[in-house]
């Protein structure tokens, strides 16, 4: 099994996940549904939803670009670990956090649940094994 790679394709994946942010203003119709909200509010959901894309697209750039000492190195086995925790306590989320009437009974809502869900565990399952290796 290549860690590398693996840890490599979930970079390009990351960084398509952190440019998806870009849309979603657009298509959750943010504008209207925070239109009622304060100011500071509002702007405090822009400035998150911006610095999560960033986040993730940073996440993205480092495992594209820095694989080889993910796994092998001891600072890089650190980072991992720290990447494995992360996204385990993103895949709890995605089950324990959001209600299930966001997708229950709704085909492409269930298949996007169940897909990112997939993608979170495979996300802390490989940065357990960088971590491990």
């Amino acid at each position: 099994m290549n860690l590398e790679l693996f840890i490599q394709i979930s970079g390009a994946l990351l960084i398509a996940l952190a440019l998806v942010h870009v849309i979603f203003p657009r298509y959750f119709g943010w504008k209207e549904d925070l239109a009622g909200l304060q100011l500071i509010n509002r702007q405090m959901m822009e400035v998150h939803t911006f610095f999560i894309a960033l986040g993730v697209f940073l996440m993205g750039l480092l495992c594209l670009t820095s694989a080889e000492p993910l796994v092998n190195s001891s600072l890089g086995k650190r980072v991992s670990l720290g990447l494995a925790i992360f996204w385990g306590i993103r895949l709890v989320t995605q089950f324990f956090w959001y209600s299930p009437q966001l997708w229950r009974g709704k085909r492409f809502e269930t298949i996007v649940h169940i897909l990112f869900g997939l993608l979170w565990l495979g996300l802390t399952i490989l940065f357990v094994l960088a971590w491990k290796r």
